[in-house]
């Protein structure tokens, strides 16, 4: 369960930035309640999950992952463009996440 718990902590996260963006600085309601909404299901899940993935692997995971998706919400929702340098970051971190699930021993 605990992956499943942190596939919905990292959703809720990146549902809850993309309506941060959307709030206009906490002028519009909806958007405004989305985001307390979606950043307390996040945290809410991923307390969830520290009770079976240790803490390092489930924060690597949770911001890495939310990193990636969060950078394709706003390329895809609000036209965001990246450059060269944005494109090699977000692959070292799609590795890095990729590396720390398949390769490290650590205990999950």
């Amino acid at each position: 369960m605990g992956y499943w718990y942190l596939t919905i902590a990292i959703v809720a996260e990146v549902l809850a930035t993309s309506a941060l963006k959307e709030s206009q600085g906490f002028s519009r309601l909806v958007p405004s309640l989305l985001v307390v909404a979606g950043y307390g299901a996040s945290f809410y899940f991923l307390s969830l999950v520290l009770q079976t993935i240790p803490i390092g692997v489930a924060y690597a995971l949770w911001a890495g992952l939310g990193i990636v998706l969060i950078t394709i919400v706003g390329a895809v929702m609000f036209g965001q463009k990246m450059d060269l340098p944005a494109i090699l970051g977000i692959a070292l971190i799609i590795s890095g996440v990729v590396v720390l699930r398949v390769f490290s021993s650590i205990e999950t």
